[in-house]
């Protein structure tokens, strides 16, 4: 393949999903898709559920969650014994935020990077502290070196409580130095929290080489699991501080049963996703991954050349499955707007996309999954301008 060409399809994979035909689905990177087989296994175990629910919930499931915990830690480079199947990242980072001790004149740095809910999980754990969070900016177009010595700069010894730094950004799409970056931050004691929702699947990690104190992704997004179903890794030293967000039957065994065992939450998402690393592995993870960088690199391409845009950001890493357009100025600034224009795009266009508002201005974000192709782009970047004109006036 060329400069500038896009992938071939991966034979057969579109027929893997049970997505809309009349929809261009280009935001798996939002709520990601599920593969009708992931889907069919986790309706097997519903299925098994309700033919006896007290024999399912009783009769060895803890160590089929357990199993199912090695397998996913395996496939990311976690310590087993230091991870947890979670909801979600969001869920991960809530954790985290209510185990680290906080007082009236501490604080939690974040980036402007940093994924909406958790910012908003972050300035709720420190107002009933007594705490402030605060955030670095960094410019989209910045190194690994600038990054990491804004971040380093930023660091209050003393105060600085918690650092939550991105491993792949979702509004904006770019990759961060987190190995050097939770290096630097150890070098003043201050404890990491990497936020790795986009990571499983999309990107090889290696969770224990990051050495970050928290490490929390997603296996829905990019890992083809059922939705709610993220793993958290803490390191050793803080493994008994963890305080689980439900006190349930297996608080005394401590971390991780007391964070896993929630009475009877549906744990099917949990156990089917396996089979979601299992599709991964026979479709070709290198494959896979290989297709989509190369396929959401070409899309902000003909879309950006259609809008005009000068420069398309570069995420860092150009395995990304996700990339950003720059929207005209004056669109889509708040999120509100930013909200409204991906509505009126997916009405209007039968599109799906991301659109966020991050800096005043307005982001367009493009993800490619194996059940996209070209031409989607292709007609996106068509019609999209016109589509933008009209919407200003």
């Amino acid at each position: 393949m060329s400069a500038g060409e896009p992938p071939a399809p991966i034979p057969g994979a579109r027929l893997l999903f049970s997505i809309d035909p009349g929809v261009s689905y280009l935001n798996h990177g939002s709520f990601g898709a599920v593969p009708i087989g992931v889907q069919r296994a986790q309706q097997r175990l519903r299925d098994e559920i309700e033919s006896n629910p007290l024999r399912f919930f009783t009769q060895g499931l803890s160590d089929r969650v357990v199993h199912t915990r090695r397998h996913i830690a395996a496939f990311l480079g976690a310590d087993p014994e230091g991870s947890a199947l979670v909801a979600n990242a969001t869920t991960g980072a809530s954790i985290v935020l209510n185990s680290v001790r906080l007082e009236s004149a501490d604080e939690v740095l974040l980036t402007d990077h940093s994924y909406g809910a958790v910012a908003i999980a972050a300035r709720r754990r420190c107002r009933r502290a007594g705490a402030t969070v605060r955030t670095v900016a960094l410019p989209l177009a910045a190194s690994d070196a600038e990054v990491v010595s804004r971040i380093r700069t930023a660091l209050r010894p003393g105060r600085t409580k918690l650092l939550i730094i991105d491993q792949l950004s979702s509004a904006t799409a770019m990759t961060f130095p987190v190995r050097a970056i939770t290096a630097a931050a150890h070098e003043h004691d201050i404890p990491v929290l990497v936020d790795a929702a986009h990571v499983p699947g999309m990107l090889p990690v290696d969770v224990d080489s990051i050495k970050a104190d928290f490490w929390v992704g997603n296996l829905h997004k990019w890992a083809f699991a059922p939705r709610g179903t993220a793993l958290l890794s803490v390191a050793q030293q803080w493994r008994r501080r963890i305080e689980p967000p439900v006190v349930s039957w297996d608080q005394e065994l401590g971390y991780p049963q007391s964070v896993e065992h929630q009475g009877t939450l549906d744990l099917t998402p949990w156990l089917a996703a396996p089979t979601g690393l299992f599709t991964l592995r026979t479709l070709g993870w290198d494959t896979v991954r290989g297709h989509n960088a190369a396929l959401a690199a070409y899309g902000q391409r003909v879309v950006g050349a259609a809008l005009g845009a000068r420069e398309l950001p570069e995420p860092g890493d150009n395995e990304v499955s996700m990339r950003i357009v720059p929207l005209p100025a004056g669109l889509a600034s708040t999120p509100p707007e930013a909200q409204a224009l991906r509505t009126h795009i997916a009405d209007k266009l039968a599109v799906e996309t991301a659109v966020n508002a991050w800096g005043g201005r307005g982001l367009l974000r493009l993800s490619a999954q194996v059940y996209n192709r070209p031409e989607e782009y292709d007609r996106l970047a068509e019609r999209l301008p016109e589509l933008l004109h009209d919407y200003r006036r």
